[in-house]
This record gives C-alpha cells, sequence and structure tokens, in this order.
C-alpha cells in the first residue's frame, strides 16, 4: 500500500446544506455547481473532500442504512450541535493547520459564520501550538491549528519528517 491518504468521505444528513457549507461558506473549491448533487469532490490540496448522503455512505459500508441510525446532532432541521443533544464523538476529528496562529482565529470565524458551531475556541494547546474545533452542519469536528514548527509544501500540505 502506498503511503497516501486520496479521499476523506463524510457521511452528511441534508447535502444541500453540506454544499453550501462547505462550497459558499468556506470556500473549497468544486465544480459541482447544483445544491442538490448526489456526490460532490471538494480539490483540496493532497487529500479530496467527498460529500455522501449518510444513509447511502452506511448502506455502502453496512449493506444496510436501516441498522445504523443518523446521529442525533444531524437533524437537517435541528441545525449543528444542538446543545440539548451532544454531538457523539465518533473518534475521527479533520484538521486544517495554518501558517500563521492569526490564521486559526480566521478560519474558526468562517465556520461559525458559514453555519458551524465552534467546539472550542482557539487557545494554547499542550503541545505548545495554538488550535480550536468547530462542527460542520452535520457535527463533524474539524480542528483548525498552527504551530511554529510546521513546514508547508508548495501545495500546502503539511511537511512531515
Amino acid at each position: 500500500m502506498e503511503p497516501r491518504i486520496s479521499i476523506i468521505t463524510l457521511g452528511v444528513a441534508d447535502m444541500p446544506r453540506s454544499i453550501q457549507f462547505y462550497r459558499d461558506g468556506l470556500g473549497l473549491p468544486t465544480s459541482v455547481t447544483e445544491d442538490d448533487a448526489a456526490v460532490v469532490f471538494f480539490k483540496t490540496s493532497g487529500t479530496c473532500l467527498m460529500l455522501y448522503p449518510f444513509d447511502k455512505l452506511a448502506e455502502d459500508v453496512y449493506g444496510s442504512a436501516g441498522s445504523v441510525a443518523l446521529p442525533k446532532n444531524s437533524d437537517p432541521k435541528g441545525g449543528a450541535n444542538s446543545p440539548s443533544e451532544p454531538s457523539p464523538f465518533s473518534g475521527i476529528t479533520l484538521a486544517h493547520n495554518t501558517r500563521t496562529k492569526e490564521e486559526v482565529d480566521q478560519v474558526l470565524a468562517l465556520a461559525e459564520k458559514s453555519g458551524g458551531k465552534i467546539v472550542k475556541p482557539a487557545q494554547d494547546a499542550f503541545w505548545g501550538g495554538y488550535s480550536g474545533y468547530f462542527s460542520d452542519p452535520d457535527g463533524h469536528l474539524w480542528e483548525v491549528a498552527f504551530s511554529k514548527d510546521w513546514k508547508f509544501h508548495d501545495d500546502g500540505s503539511l511537511v512531515i519528517d
């Protein structure tokens, strides 16, 4: 196996809402122009981000979507991570690493303005960097982080030594 991740797929409850969040809100590039696409691929440096309906993704993985419940916080009418219904932690987070500390705050503000929820405001981290977390409208967690020790390739991907 080659040491790379090609696609990260997020199962989403409401495709139009999620497309609008990632394409229009966060500005991720895609060739999709309609809001009701069956699947969406976002062009990012290195790894592709894909949105796919939650039930169809569960069916692809388990053979039957009926055996997998949509997370409570993913109700298309309920908004991201309703305080009355805490999000179940899936054990997975996505990360966006920045070149400056200020970019962390900017990205978190953009996510919130676009319909995401700040889960953990940016703050100095125990590992010496600066980071915070937001959740997208389906509760997928994103860490936005900076470290003065990180280096980036020309394409924006993180250098891992």
